[in-house]
């Protein structure tokens, strides 16, 4: 294959419907080559290009299969037309130590799923541990929390078949460099997932496709000799000469085993807190807290696209913002949903929680993102490992009880928060989250240095693209969930300090969304394949 990169072409002159022929005619053009020649092409990877606003454009990178190729490669090799790279596939070892009994799997987030499958795709059988319910339970579950004010805390949008990352924008961007990135996205696309993921710069699922792809994912799995039980939460460890023999499940079902995946998700503290009184070691981790920030969507349009918002090929614009405060501390923006909802999402009673959301076609009126200030474990209450969760805790019940204890979440207007005054009344933007709001002062459910921040980074973001402070913008409090307050130590073989446990994903503190969680756990199960073969 020959590939050819940064190929230009502007929006006005591309679309669905000539894209095949278009970018067909410029291989033929830059290799200078008949079409009978071209043997077949594809796109390796699509983004676009709008830092003119008078020239946004797609930028491709095509992989050709064509006759004569190293004749051509010797007549026009360049830095945009050169071999295509092999692509690069995990070279799976197997051990020899017997696993006499299947592995377990605990948690149906990311990492957890492309954990079990790998597994099972090599004849490991695992067993699967989901707490909360299967995604269309969990739907049924989280549709009555949002419209009704009903919190079920084990089947909500922390806990359920997919993980939290299921009620999102299904965004796989990740800043990990691995290819068995690639391999993720393949199997979400054998999954039902869009093709484009396969190349586009920022590829998204969406929530509304997302749910099948998961169901697909489980359904893999036990076609495969997996087994996968719902409604099955992990109450504790039993551990004999520092190794893990057995999982007790929902304080009564026994189930010996001696390998065990913990991919249990950021939002397990009772399983944190089962894992601390059994000696797993444990240690603070940074994460964020902050806000849910909403513009219209089409104010984000215009200050990225200019006089092309709206152009149906570009779709609902995003952005990625990030500042340095004068007291030390770091603002961004993170888990833009274009086009989407802010979300209650929370797993505790008398706890709020928000995150975003947005659909494949990401065609709501409003832009969301979550607004972040980092914190460290020299912010938390003590040196305990759990202590970050305490401080999560704090927080999210702070709003609860500034939301009116009835599940609506704190807001307030951008231009009164940045004035220290209270909001009465809703401009341009409306809020999206369920089961409803409350207009209050963020800063009573914030600490002050996080609030100080947001202050100087919203005057600072403004700058940056405009209409990102406008007056009637919304803030919604608080989302603290942003990554695990807690890493569950492991070493270069990702074992714990108790023989056979193997922490993994997000839950663990060893990756941050979907992609890096899916990597995570096919890493974590290739380790325990290196070490043990099945009969």
């Amino acid at each position: 294959m020959i590939r050819l990169s940064d190929i230009r072409i502007g929006i006005d002159n591309i679309d669905a419907e000539n894209e095949n022929d278009i970018l067909k005619n410029v291989i033929l053009a830059r290799l200078k080559i008949n079409e009978k020649d071209l043997l077949s092409f594809s796109i390796y990877k699509k983004s676009v290009d709008a830092r003119k606003k008078a020239e946004i454009c797609y930028v491709y990178t095509l992989d050709a299969k064509v006759n004569n190729e190293e004749r051509l490669l010797k007549r026009y090799r360049s830095k945009d037309i050169f071999p295509a790279p092999a692509v690069i596939r995990t070279k799976l070892q197997f051990g020899s130590e017997k696993l006499h009994q299947r592995p377990v799997v605990v948690g149906m987030g990311p990492a957890g799923l492309f954990a079990a499958l790998s597994f099972a795709r090599n004849g490991y059988k695992p067993i699967v541990l989901e707490r909360g319910e299967d995604v269309d339970s969990r739907t049924e579950k989280i549709n009555a929390f949002w419209n009704e004010g009903k919190l079920d805390t084990e089947s909500n949008v922390q806990f359920g078949e997919g993980g939290a990352g299921t009620f999102s924008d299904g965004k796989l961007t990740t800043l990990i460099n691995d290819p068995r990135c690639r391999e993720v996205l393949e199997e979400f696309v054998n999954a039902g997932a869009p093709q484009d993921i396969l190349y586009k710069s920022k590829p998204h699922i969406g929530t509304d496709i997302l749910r099948s792809v998961v169901k697909n994912l489980r359904k893999a799995i036990i076609s495969y000799g997996g087994d996968v039980r719902f409604k099955s939460r992990v109450t504790d460890l039993i551990i004999k000469d520092g190794a893990i023999t057995a999982l007790k499940i929902n304080n009564e079902e026994i189930l010996d085993c001696s390998v065990v995946i913990l991919a249990i998700g950021h939002s397990a503290r009772d399983t944190f807190g089962v894992l601390d009184q059994r000696g797993i070691e444990m240690c603070q981790k940074p994460f964020s807290i902050g806000v849910r920030i909403e513009h219209p969507q089409e104010v984000i349009d215009r200050a990225q696209y200019g006089n092309a918002a709206g152009y149906p090929g570009l779709g609902a614009a995003d952005y990625k913002l990030s500042y340095h405060a004068r007291n030390g501390r770091s603002a961004y923006t993170f888990c833009m949903c274009p086009g989407g909802y802010v979300v209650a999402a929370a797993s505790e009673e008398s706890h709020i929680v928000t995150n975003g959301m947005s659909e494949y076609k990401r065609d709501g009126t409003n832009a969301n993102s979550a607004l972040l200030v980092g914190v460290s474990p020299e912010d938390f209450p003590g040196k305990h490992p759990l202590a970050g969760v305490e401080f999560q805790r704090k927080w999210e019940h702070l709003a609860f009880q500034l939301g009116g204890s009835n599940h609506s979440a704190p807001v307030q207007l951008i231009g009164d928060f940045l004035n220290d005054r209270m909001s009465t009344g809703f401009g341009s933007v409306k809020p999206t989250y369920k089961p409803g709001v409350a207009f209050a002062p963020i800063k009573d459910c914030l600490p002050y240095y996080v609030i100080e921040t947001m202050k100087e980074a919203l005057v600072y973001f403004e700058t940056r693209m405009k209409g990102f402070a406008i007056s009637d913008g919304l803030l919604t409090g608080v989302e603290t969930r942003s990554s695990s307050p807690v890493r569950i130590i492991r070493n270069t073989d990702h074992i714990s300090n108790i023989k056979g446990l193997y922490p993994a994903g997000e839950g663990a503190g060893y990756a941050g969304g979907i992609m890096s969680s899916a990597v995570d756990g096919l890493k974590v199960s290739e380790k325990v394949m290196e070490k043990y073969f099945v009969p």
